[in-house]
């Protein structure tokens, strides 16, 4: 895994959002650049599909209400039936080893909502890995996002 660097980080809000409203919804699109490893949080009402580039290596996130209690879903698409099982199955290696990094960016980059509602570094995050080969298309908790606190 990458070590989480802050000034590596920029965070832009958009559709009206601000750094402690709305909760319902917010959605995170998490990109990067390969060249320089910064990394890009936009943080809205929406996702920023704008941002999302055809190799589909960003990590989409939104708080929601599963089973009664408020958690925060991950959607990472290992392949979206674009790659053969080998191609699959290297994303889904980089995707397991570089989450951490993006949920500690995550975290990080809405510290702000975070410390209005100190209950959300309790929720779970649940991960979805979307992908057309049942070996990797799975849900994970992968723990609560103080877990990810810098």
């Amino acid at each position: 895994m990458s070590k989480f660097t802050p000034e590596k980080l920029t965070v832009e809000y958009f559709d009206g959002t601000t750094a402690t409203e709305p909760l319902f919804p917010r959605r995170y699109t998490l990109t990067h650049s390969d060249e320089t490893a910064q990394l890009f949080l936009t943080i809205g009402t929406q996702y920023a599909w704008n941002k999302i580039n055809p190799t589909r290596d960003e990590v989409l996130g939104e708080w929601g209400v599963s089973g009664g209690y408020l958690c925060y879903s991950v959607y990472v698409y290992i392949d979206q039936g674009e790659y053969d099982p080998t191609t699959s199955a290297k994303r889904n290696e980089i995707f397991r080893r570089e989450l951490p990094l993006a949920l500690t960016a995550i975290r990080y980059g809405d510290r702000f909502l975070f410390n209005a509602f100190p209950f959300l570094n309790d929720s779970p995050i649940i991960i979805h890995f979307n992908s057309s080969y049942p070996q990797f298309a799975r849900q994970e908790n992968w723990g609560a996002f103080k877990r990810f606190a810098v």
